[in-house]
């Protein structure tokens, strides 16, 4: 891995606030982390989803078997069809350990020196009940890296659909009320006041995976602003993940919604659409996954009509969960680094009329290596993937 030149991203102070603003609570000009500080030629703000799914917890030695983690998968993964590419094997980063702090810097590292601004850490809250908090924990409280973050509640219910056994209820994703909201925002509120959490508009940036589950969302957001707003961050700027352009995150009491496309329902195909009904059943019969195009799936990731400034791209650069998933996976083919540049460069385009702090890009994701899903070098793409994100925001890499 190249040196990076940390004394070479001095930002003009005009722009260093129109990206972070003053607040009394935000990182003002020269607050912010200053080793992965962001350079003034970038197009757009592109930060990636991370997922710590990478050490063994109780939970999943339990469920899966001692050991457990997302390397599982991955590297006992095998090609199912003529031409697929699997397994996907690590290359700069290794089969690393979350737990290791030295990998966590390297991960910021490689990040930075591509143009990705930060990390969007998933976070997983089931009624005061927390799991795989343990690499952000350390993130947070050793101040190491010293890389921009914010997170994304990953809301969900977690069951066994990915691996052949839907109806098995691993760990259930309940809403018990006020009280519990409240708790959530105290255990959020440390990453939320730290000098390197992500901001929009002097607020921290914070995801929800599945805004519709939330049940009386505007009440709840409104609830949390007003705590944020009392320990002096002046509100939060919440995004919910949608997988339609169509969601409109207002009339849920959100501040956006960032968007990302739902994969087909193949499960059930009806016979009145008879070479669709008679594909779905051969590929069945051959135990083969869904193949999508990645050029259709790529076109759908922007919204075709004018929209708002209320939305940002989501934009998946390859995917394969076949691993985790086997012929009930989906893959995409086609899935190049010079097909993701196309995307990246209509997302940059789409957002070039906001002001530079607005053009948020989310990147899905950062480290998916079980769903085939990972910007980090493996042997076959080494960085071209991160190469397409520094061509397209105009980083030095």
């Amino acid at each position: 891995m190249n040196s990076l030149r940390t004394d070479s991203f001095d930002c003009p102070e005009e722009l260093q606030n129109e990206i972070f603003p003053s607040s009394t609570n935000a990182p003002r000009s020269g607050e912010h982390p200053r080793k992965f500080r962001p350079t003034y030629t970038r197009r757009a703000r592109a930060i990636a989803l991370y997922l710590p799914q990478f050490h063994p917890i109780p939970e999943n030695d339990e469920w899966w078997g001692k050991g457990f983690t997302e390397w599982t998968n991955t590297a006992k993964a095998k090609p199912v069809f003529r031409g697929h590419y699997q397994p996907h094997v690590p290359a700069d980063l290794g089969f690393y350990d979350l737990r290791v702090p030295e990998t966590r810097e390297a991960q910021a590292a490689l990040a930075h020196r591509y143009g990705i601004e930060g990390f969007c850490y998933y976070h997983y809250w089931f009624a005061g009940r927390r799991i795989l908090e343990r690499p952000f924990n350390e993130v947070l409280h050793s101040g190491e890296p010293d890389f921009p973050f914010c997170l994304c509640w990953a809301n969900a219910t977690w069951s066994g659909v990915w691996y052949g056994e839907p109806n098995r209820v691993l760990i259930e994703q309940t809403y018990p009320g006020r009280a519990d909201h409240e708790a959530h925002f105290r255990a959020l509120l440390p990453a939320f006041t730290d000098q390197r959490y992500i901001r929009m508009d002097g607020k921290p940036v914070f995801l929800i995976f599945q805004p519709n589950e939330l049940p009386d969302a505007a009440a709840t957001l409104a609830f949390w602003r007003a705590m944020a707003t009392d320990a002096g961050l002046g509100g939060l700027h919440i995004a919910g993940m949608a997988f339609s352009h169509d969601w409109n995150p207002a009339a849920h009491g959100f501040d956006a919604r960032i968007t990302q496309p739902a994969w087909p329902d193949t499960r059930w195909i009806s016979r009145r659409q008879p070479l669709r009904w008679a594909q779905n059943k051969l590929r069945i019969w051959r135990g083969l996954p869904t193949i999508l195009s990645y050029r259709s799936f790529s076109e759908r990731e922007l919204p075709t009509a004018a929209a708002n400034d209320a939305w940002y791209p989501c934009l998946a650069h390859a995917w394969d969960n076949t691993p985790r998933s086997g012929c009930n996976g989906f893959v995409l083919d086609g899935a190049t680094p010079q097909a993701f540049l196309r995307a990246l460069n209509n997302a940059v385009a789409a957002l070039a009329h906001r002001p530079l702090e607005r053009r948020l890009i989310f990147l899905k994701s950062w480290n998916e290596w079980a769903e085939g899903n990972h910007l980090e070098p493996d042997l076959r793409f080494r960085t071209e993937f991160l190469q397409a994100i520094a061509n397209a925001l105009g980083a030095e890499a």
